[in-house]
This record gives structure tokens, sequence and C-alpha cells, in this order.
């Protein structure tokens, strides 16, 4: 009999095998699970190399995965001052009077729009603490910031410009600059002058943030951008990476015949524990910064339009990449962008059923939770974004959308119940990447979701594990413990779907490993 590299053992395991649910002993051998079964099932897979872990009554349950995060691209978001703490316009204000300057500039990132407590987006709340520095500030959902006149300047930004994409420039009634730029193609323009760190900074940082995503019991991420290749080479090859990364890299607006090429030929290239896998798609930009395309205006008159000017040029584009085996993954947040989106993948027939999915589903009629499991579609969802909201319904993103629509927050277990493939992330820099959040947020959401029921504990470790493969289209590999299928692992101290949502959220994580590799060891493992 071979001999296996990893044997562990004295576990509860979950399995989520329909054909053994439970085991409490599993043997690894190059990358794979080689038997699962008792304690004497595997006491042959034994040899004199074979590490042995007990794991003391500890529960084993396929590796997580997180279905929506960017540990590459959100090094650069995730740059500078972390302002994810900050609750009030005074307390963002006290921050920046003594934040640190990079070659001059003071970045900052996760500004919570609600700490504006209900003002504009503008730079003349903060200006006079930060003595004519240039300053770029994320707002928390990646997909606006605030830029000081200086930053401004910094840029050649004098006024408002035309944009493919819906993006903007603002400005106050009297056409003076607020500094609040909406969308990705606004803010490059200030990125592209903003300084930024060494390759030597980023290969660090990102190995520790892999590492410490592994420490959370994450074994895998689907990354909804291309990130670095380059860096991810050469990562990949000095070192084993902690976790599997799947990227998809972005399609947008105008994208031509050449550019969807260039996308199909870039499926499959990677290395060791990454490949890109897929395209991701914008429908919608976001709900605080008026973007979300929705069925009727939101409480400030904007959200009527799709982030693709033509939305049918979308749709041809998922169209061309469909009939090239590639599979999509479209953000849209607003219910008539998610309408858009499920439209377009019921008209590619049988074939699309499970292959395309749509990221973040923030608000959505019955119509379409009922829309999802007729189409096929498979629903990414971000639990820790109902963190950004209010019970009360007094936050940011409840005030523009009005009572009606924020009460139909999240509609995780709605989507369950009806039969969707749900898969869970975190959007980390948006939210927390801490795979132990993302079970308990799913099963008890937060702020404006908080009336719904959430996720059962089973749901929510489907959500990072088999839901979380077939959204990938790794069903057959992943997502389960089984005898074939990869030796991705996560061991927890407590059962994740027996125990209460708050104790799973501190749950110790006692090992993880990726590819038959251990890549974390919890205290005494």
């Amino acid at each position: 009999m071979p001999i296996a590299d990893l044997v562990i053992t004295g576990a509860h395991i979950r399995t989520l095998d329909p054909h053994r649910p439970r085991a409490s002993a599993v043997a690894v051998r190059d990358g794979l699970i080689a038997a699962v079964g008792e304690d004497a099932d595997v006491r042959d897979w034994r040899g004199p190399d074979t590490e042995v872990v007990d794991l003391g009554g500890g529960w084993l349950v396929p590796g997580l995965v997180d279905g929506h995060s960017h540990p590459v691209w959100g090094l650069d978001l995730a740059t500078g001052l972390d302002l994810t703490a900050v609750r009030d316009l005074d307390g963002l204000r006290s921050a920046l009077a003594s934040a640190p300057r990079t070659d001059g500039w003071v970045l900052g990132w996760g500004l919570d729009h609600n700490a504006l407590e209900g003002r504009p987006v503008d730079r003349a709340l903060v200006e006079d603490v930060l003595d004519g520095a240039p300053a770029f500030l994320r707002l928390y959902d990646g997909h606006s910031a605030l830029v000081t006149g200086a930053g401004l300047r910094a840029a050649g930004i004098t006024g408002p410009r035309a944009f493919v994409q819906r993006s903007h420039i603002a400005v106050d009634a009297d056409g003076r600059l607020t500094g609040h730029l909406v969308e990705h193609a606004a803010m490059d323009l200030v990125t592209a002058v903003m300084p930024r760190a060494t390759y030597d900074e980023r290969r660090t940082r990102l190995i520790d943030l892999l590492n410490a995503m592994a420490a959370t019991g994450l074994t895998g991420a689907h990354v909804m951008d291309l990130g670095d290749p380059a860096l991810m080479d050469a990562v990949a090859r000095e070192t084993v990476l902690p976790l599997r990364l799947r990227f998809a890299p972005w399609c947008m607006p105008g994208a031509d015949a050449d550019d969807l090429a260039e996308l199909v030929a870039l499926q499959g290239r990677g290395g060791r524990h990454w490949q890109v896998g897929g395209v991701k798609f914008f429908m919608d930009g976001t709900v605080e910064g008026g973007t979300a395309w929705l069925d009727h205006p939101d409480c400030h008159g904007q959200g009527t339009d799709a982030f693709w000017p033509d939305p049918d040029a979308y749709s041809d584009a998922v169209r061309v990449l469909h009939r090239a085996g590639v599979r999509t993954a479209t953000h849209a947040i607003g219910d008539a962008a998610v309408r858009h989106v499920l439209s377009t993948i019921e008209s590619l027939g049988p074939g699309g059923r499970h292959t395309h999915r749509v990221e973040h589903i923030e608000s959505v009629p019955d119509d379409l939770v009922a829309r999802f499991a007729e189409v096929g579609v498979v629903a990414s969802m971000q639990p820790p974004h109902t963190d950004y909201t209010r019970a009360d319904l007094s936050d940011a993103w409840s005030a523009r959308l009005g009572e009606e629509r924020a009460s139909r927050a999240w509609r995780l277990r709605d989507l369950r119940d009806a039969g969707v493939v749900v898969a869970l992330g975190s959007d980390w820099p948006i939210a927390h990447h801490d795979a132990r959040g993302v079970l308990a947020t799913a099963r008890a959401p937060r702020g404006a979701a908080s009336s719904r029921a959430g996720l059962s504990g089973l749901q929510a470790l489907e959500g990072c594990t088999s839901h979380a493969a077939l959204a990938a289209g790794e069903e057959a590999v992943a997502g389960r413990i089984a005898e074939g299928y990869r030796a991705d692992l996560t061991a927890l101290g407590l059962d994740p779907v027996g125990a209460p949502a708050d104790e799973v959220a501190e749950a110790p994580v006692l090992l993880t490993v990726t590819g038959g590799h251990v890549v974390h060891r919890g205290s005494g493992r």
C-alpha cells in the first residue's frame, strides 16, 4: 500500500459527501485525499515519513473558500491609514490630523459613508486638518474616493470629464469640484500619480496577507480581478501559496472582439495554487455612490443607468465568452442590474445553468429570487457587507434605497430556500477576510438584513465549501472530503454547523491544509 504524506485522526469530520457524511480520520497523499473513514481505516497508510496529526476531538470540514475577494489588487486598495474603525466626522478629522505622509500624500481606505453623518462627500469636510497635503481616501465600497484639492491638482483634474463607464467627477451646485470621485475610471486619474509600494513591499504584504487568511481557516479564494500575474508567478515559484487563488480578469464597457479574445486566451494561465478562471463584469456600481442600476430611481433621483451604456453590448460579450467555454461573474447590486444579468444568462439556454454567477445582489424583489432558481444562476453574496447598514434603516445604504427596497436586504435564506446555489465571501478589503466571520454573519445577518432569517449552520458551511466549488465549476474535485478530492481541509475547535453563530466567529482554527500542505497550525497542533 502507498504511504500517506499526512494522516489526520481523532476528528469529528463533516465530509459534505452524501455517501459518507461523517468520519473520524483522513489520509492525504500527493495533494489529494487518499482515504476517509475511521482511525482503523487509515492506519495502514502510515509510514515512517507520514505526518500524523491528532485533532483531539476537533472538527474537520472541507477547506473554507472565500467566494469573492481581492487579495492582490486589494493590496493597493488597502493602502495607508485604516479608516474602518472611524464612526463619525470628528473621528475622521482626528485620524487625518495625525496621519502619516507617504511621499507627502495622506492615503486612507475603508471609510464608511455613515461616518460623514449624512453630509455629502466633500473635501471641505477635511481639508483644513491636512495642511494642504494631497489626500486620497477610499470609501469602504471601493467604488469611490474623497480627494483633496491638492490631490486633484496633482492629477490635473480641473473639472468634470466624460467616461465610457458610468463614472464621474462630482461638482456642487456652483460647479466647484467636491473631490468625490465615483467609480474606477475617475479614481484611476488620481491613483496614476499617487505613491505606490515597491515590488518587495507588495510581495511581503501579499505573503503576510495570505498567511493571515489561512489562519482563519481559508484554503482558497475566488479573486474577482486579474491581480498581478507577474507577482503571483514569482511568489508561487518561491513558496507554496497557502491559498488557492482563482482569478477572474475584468471585462469593461467598450470591450471589442480583440479584448474578448485576449480574455479567452488568459484562461488557464497560472502556476501552483493560482490560475486564471473566468471573467468579471460590472453591470452597475454601488447604492451609496448612486450608481446601482435600479428599477426605479433612488431617493436622490439617481440609480437609473447601467454601468454599460449599452446593456445589450454586455449581453453580447457574455454570449461570446460562454461559447468559448468561459465562466462569467457579474457585479450586480440593484434590481434592474440583476434582472438584466438573469435575462442574459437565460438566453444562453440549458448550457448556462450553474456556469455563470451574479456578485453581491443586495436588494431584489420576490420574482428575481425565483428566477435565480429557474435560470440556474449562482448567487455570490458577502454577508459581512450587512455591517455597513443599521437595523433602523438610518444608514446611507438604506436611506438611498428607501424603506421598501431596504427591507429586501441580502436575501440569503430566501435564495437558498428557493434552491439557488449560494456562494459566500468577504469581498476583502471591503470587509474583513476572516472566514469564521463570513460563516457567522451568514447565519446572523446584521443591520438592514437583521430582521430576516439567516442561513442554517449547514447552509453557511456549504456556502464556503460545496457551493463555492459549484460556483467555480470545481464540484468534481473540491468542496467535500472524499477520496480523490483535493486535500484542502479546515479544522476548527468547535462544530461550525451546530455551535452558535457568535461562537463560530471566534472558533479556534486548529489546522489549515491546502493541497496536502499544512499551511497553518493552531496552538499545540
